[in-house]
C-alpha cells in the first residue's frame, strides 16, 4: 500500500454492469472505460477492484493492461463468484483455485494483489478459508480476504489469517466506528479497504428525484447538505474525504460513471483540505441510520 500515496482505489463494477442510483446513462462504453482507467493511472492510481460477478468488468481492465503493458505494475484485487460453491461440493480447493485462475486469464496478469470471498458467510468455512490460503500459497495472489456487510463478519474476519478486508463505510454508514474493528485490523496486520462512500450516489441526489422506495433517506440526505453546506464542501468532496480522513483506511474504493466524475474525485483527494470541523459534524449525526437505506441490496427497486 506504500506505492499508492493517494490512497485510492479505482472499483470497475461501473465499467461492467449498469450500476448506480444516480446513474442516468448506465454502462460506459468500452472506449470510455479504457480511457477512464488510461487517466486513473496517469494521476498516480496504482490499485484496481474488479469481481467476477461485474459483467465484462475483468476482461476490460484485462484488456487495459495489456494494451499500456502494465503487467506487474499494478495492485489489482478481484473476487470470488458469489454463491458458487454448492452445499455438496466434493472439490471445494479446486473451484476456488480455477475462479481464480480464469480471473488471471481474463486479466491478462499471473498473480493479483489480493483476492476476496464475495460471499461474507463463506468466512465462516473452514474448507473454502484453506481454499484461498491454497492459491496464496500457490503464487496465484499475494492476499487473501473477504468483502463484508455486516459488524460481526468484520469482527469475525479480524481474527482470522487474512490479509485485507474490504468493509462498506460512509457518512450514513459508521456502524464500525462503534465497535473495535480498527483496532482488531491493525492489531492483526490486516489491510482495510473501504467501499460504498458515495453510497452509488445516494449522496448527490436531490431530495425530490430521491424514488420512493428509498423515502426514508430523503431527510438523511437533507441533513447532510446542510451540515456540509455550513462548511463549504459539496456532497462529493464530503462522501470522499469523510472516508480519506479514517488513517485506519488503507484504501478508499471509489467508481466513477465518467471521466468528469473521476477527475473530481481524484482532485478532491490530491487537495490536502481541512475536513476536521465537518467531519466533526457528520461523525456525531448520522449513527444509527437503517440498513434499509445502507444495504443497497435491500432497496425495494
Amino acid at each position: 500500500m506504500d506505492n499508492d500515496k493517494l490512497r485510492l482505489c479505482l472499483g470497475t463494477v461501473q465499467f461492467g454492469l449498469d450500476y448506480g442510483i444516480n446513474n442516468p446513462n448506465g454502462k460506459p462504453p468500452k472506449e470510455k472505460s479504457l480511457e477512464m482507467l488510461k487517466f486513473a493511472y496517469e494521476s498516480g492510481i496504482r490499485f484496481f477492484d474488479t469481481a467476477a460477478a461485474y459483467g465484462n468488468a475483468e476482461e476490460i481492465l484485462g484488456e487495459f493492461i495489456e494494451k499500456n503493458n502494465l503487467k506487474g505494475k499494478i495492485f489489482i484485487t478481484s473476487k470470488l463468484a458469489p454463491n458458487i460453491i454448492s452445499e455438496n461440493e466434493k472439490d471445494i480447493k479446486g473451484v476456488v483455485e480455477n475462479e481464480l485462475r480464469k480471473t488471471l486469464a481474463k486479466l491478462h496478469v499471473d498473480k493479483l494483489y489480493g483476492y476476496y470471498l464475495h460471499t461474507p458467510s463463506y468466512v465462516y468455512n473452514k474448507e473454502i478459508m484453506a481454499a484461498l490460503q491454497n492459491c496464496k500459497n500457490k503464487g496465484l495472489t499475494e492476499n487473501i480476504g473477504v468483502s463484508i456487510y455486516e459488524e460481526k463478519d468484520a469482527l469475525y474476519a479480524a481474527e482470522l489469517p487474512v490479509d485485507i478486508i474490504q468493509i462498506p463505510y460512509s457518512v450514513f454508514d459508521q456502524r464500525l466506528n462503534k465497535t473495535n474493528f480498527f483496532e482488531i485490523a491493525k492489531k492483526n496486520k490486516i489491510k482495510v479497504f473501504a467501499r460504498s462512500a458515495f453510497l452509488q450516489g445516494l449522496l448527490f441526489m436531490e431530495e425530490n428525484k430521491i424514488p420512493d422506495y428509498l423515502a426514508e433517506a430523503r431527510e438523511y440526505v437533507k441533513d447532510f447538505k446542510k451540515i456540509i453546506g455550513k462548511c463549504g464542501f459539496s456532497p462529493a468532496e464530503a462522501s470522499l474525504l469523510f472516508s480519506y480522513n479514517n488513517k485506519a483506511i488503507d484504501g478508499i474504493v471509489f467508481g466513477v460513471d465518467n471521466i468528469d466524475m473521476l477527475k473530481e474525485d481524484i482532485g478532491i483527494a490530491k487537495s490536502g483540505a481541512d475536513f476536521s470541523e465537518c467531519l466533526k459534524e457528520l461523525a456525531g449525526k448520522f449513527e444509527n441510520i437503517e440498513k434499509s437505506v445502507i444495504f443497497p441490496s435491500l432497496w425495494k427497486k
